[in-house]
């Protein structure tokens, strides 16, 4: 990426929204907050903005950072900035995070307004569709009647077809990166196993733990081993790790005993994953995309909800990738083929699983930077 650069020190934006929220459970939310960022500017005929939406464990800050010293950029810096693929020299992008999330929007861990409680528990489900409702507010709100393009990956891929589903005339282009139509049983299985791994946490205390001011980290740490487990490749873990070993620090509880790496490393982003994010949004944002289906809204024809759409898309997948494995992409491809639907697809070789369209490799880098200067603004 020659010539890219960060978006530099970025500051989040809190939108309030006081009208009710008609969500799909058939609950209502008496208003609603997301916490937003956005990166470049947007011209003055609107018509460069672009739109990223977060997977499950990701949040509204996708690039910069909020103080020089910070260690890391946002989640998706690789992809988004000047001279990267997602060019703020010449698009104006919008990251939220999403109602149920952890990190600022209206979720488990804010405030229940009847109550003055954290909602916990109570917070209702929500849904892939309602946070498309909520992302179509907020272009409302910016003055954004199309945007130039929709993207995301995973989970995030999945909100970025349900626009260009269903709402077509206010999408010009979509990415859906290393996503599906719908979910597997093996994939909803392992939601399931992580879900279990925190309710049989004894700090779950039904969901109401920060009334009790503890977390049920245990069960969180291990959701996230599972999940972070089926998000890599055997050959890249093997690569990565091997059989080697390490020492456990001072610090650590089991201190001095020997582990695999890949014990190690585990444990490590179990812990920390544990520490940032909070169950009862887990439990919401797995059950969203355990829900998820396309095409369930046109009689369970993946053809036919295809049809609907009038953008351009581009569809990627990862030769390793065995939770979304390129067979389903293709199924998006092949559905959109069938309706005379125009598309890209690029099935990237790597070793690097999931993960892979969080990462820069070359050929993927290559190609999403290709295709989005191609983007009409």
């Amino acid at each position: 990426m020659s010539g890219a650069e960060e978006v530099g020190l970025v500051t989040p934006i809190r939108e309030v929204f006081s009208e009710n929220l008609a969500l799909a459970s058939g609950q209502t939310l008496a208003g609603f907050e997301l916490i937003t960022e956005t990166y470049g500017q947007l011209n003055s005929q609107r018509s460069n903005a672009v739109l990223i939406c977060h997977a499950l464990s990701g949040n509204h800050h996708a690039a910069g950072r909020y103080n020089h010293s910070d260690p890391k950029p946002g989640w998706w810096d690789l992809h988004v900035g000047p001279g990267k693929a997602i060019d703020t020299n010449r698009f104006f992008v919008v990251s939220l995070n999403n109602i149920g999330g952890c990190d600022g929007s209206s979720g488990p861990n804010t405030m229940n307004p009847e109550t003055q409680q954290p909602w916990g528990p109570n917070f209702p489900q929500v849904s892939v569709n309602d946070w498309v409702t909520t992302q179509a507010l907020l272009a409302d709100r910016l003055g954004i009647d199309s945007w130039a393009v929709v993207v995301g990956g995973s989970l995030g891929g999945m909100q970025a077809i349900h626009w260009a589903v269903h709402y077509p005339e206010r999408v010009r282009n979509c990415v859906a990166l290393a996503a599906a139509p719908k979910l597997t049983a093996q994939n909803i299985a392992f939601n399931e196993i992580a879900r279990q791994a925190i309710l049989s946490d004894p700090d779950w205390l039904a969901g109401y733990y920060q009334q009790e001011t503890v977390t049920p980290t245990r069960g969180l740490s291990l959701a996230r081993m599972v999940g972070h487990l089926t998000y890599m490749s055997a050959d890249g873990m093997s690569d990565r790790f091997g059989r080697d070993t390490r020492e456990m620090p001072s610090d650590a509880i089991n201190a001095g005993e020997m582990v695999f790496q890949v014990e190690s490393y585990l444990r490590y982003q179990g812990k920390q994953f544990s520490t940032r994010f909070d169950a009862n949004t887990y439990l919401l944002m797995t059950r969203a995309l355990d829900r998820f289906d396309i095409a369930a809204d046109f009689d369970d024809s993946l053809s036919d909800a295809m049809a609907a759409t009038t953008c351009r898309m581009l569809i990627t997948a990862f030769s390793s990738d065995w939770r979304f494995s390129p067979a389903r992409s293709r199924e998006l491809v092949d559905a959109l083929l069938a309706s005379g639907r125009p598309v890209s697809y690029a099935e990237i070789e790597t070793d690097a699983g999931h993960d892979a369209f969080l990462l820069d490799e070359p050929r993927y880098t290559g190609l999403f930077t290709a295709w989005m200067q191609q983007v009409v603004i």
